[in-house]
């Protein structure tokens, strides 16, 4: 990866212009989360979970959302040099401010979330709003979600593993359930530092799935998990 992008299989993303360059926890997500019809990526920054949810759902209609002006036209300038372009657009607002009624509802919502809520900022601006949960607390995030989801659909974020109880108890008061989790070790030797998670309608009837992965072999090498997650990604 370059410090102006990164090369992945089927696309390219440029992230000069974004405060979130293309990371592990957007690759994770955008290959891990169950897609649908209509999907909507929330904080879409570069466009990368987007543009992977694009490649995996071949029939897929979604919809990037950020606040962030220059993330937006380099997310459309991503988009548009890819062959997934006719179906993904990007809308630059707040997704606090997207409605049913106007953009109708999704089977599936991603979110690379901002995730800070506590710490210092980081003086550079971009940076601070992309990674602060000031913009987007979580509790507008899952009143968001609850009505933008379609009564079967899913909601997937990757969260650092010490945010998951505020998170969920988020997600209990806008009436919305874990239904999946899937807890990330860099090593086998390290704790989790990271979670997969997903969400429905507590009145969706699903079974609970809880699993835990490593990234890492002790060589360094990609773990065979990952390795397979990721291979329709990852050119090496």
């Amino acid at each position: 990866m370059s410090s102006k992008g990164f090369t992945f299989k089927q696309f390219d993303i440029q992230h000069d212009r974004c405060a979130m360059k293309v990371g592990t926890d957007g690759v994770l997500l955008g290959a891990w989360a169950n897609g649908g019809q209509r999907i909507l990526d929330i904080g879409t920054g570069t466009a990368l979970i987007a543009l992977m949810m694009a490649q995996r759902c071949a029939d897929a209609a979604i919809t990037g959302v950020d606040i962030d002006h220059d993330a937006v036209q380099q997310a459309r300038d991503n988009v548009n040099r890819t062959p997934f372009a006719d179906r993904i657009g990007i809308i630059e607002s707040p997704v606090q401010n997207l409605t049913a009624e106007t953009h109708g509802q999704f089977d599936a919502i991603v979110c690379n979330p901002p995730f800070f809520t506590d710490s210092l900022k980081n003086p550079n601006q971009q940076r601070a709003v992309a990674r602060h949960a000031d913009t987007l607390p979580y509790r507008q995030l899952f009143q968001t979600v609850a009505r933008l989801l379609s009564a079967d659909g899913e909601f997937s974020a990757v969260i650092p593993s010490d945010c998951l109880s505020a998170f969920s108890a988020e997600a209990y008061m806008a009436n919305l359930t874990l239904s999946r989790r899937c807890d990330i070790r860099t090593t086998h030797r390290k704790q989790p530092k990271r979670c997969l998670v997903a969400f429905r309608h507590a009145s969706c009837q699903h079974e609970f799935c809880a699993e835990e992965h490593c990234l890492q072999e002790a060589d360094g090498s990609r773990s065979e998990w990952y390795q397979q997650l990721t291979s329709d990604f990852y050119i090496k």
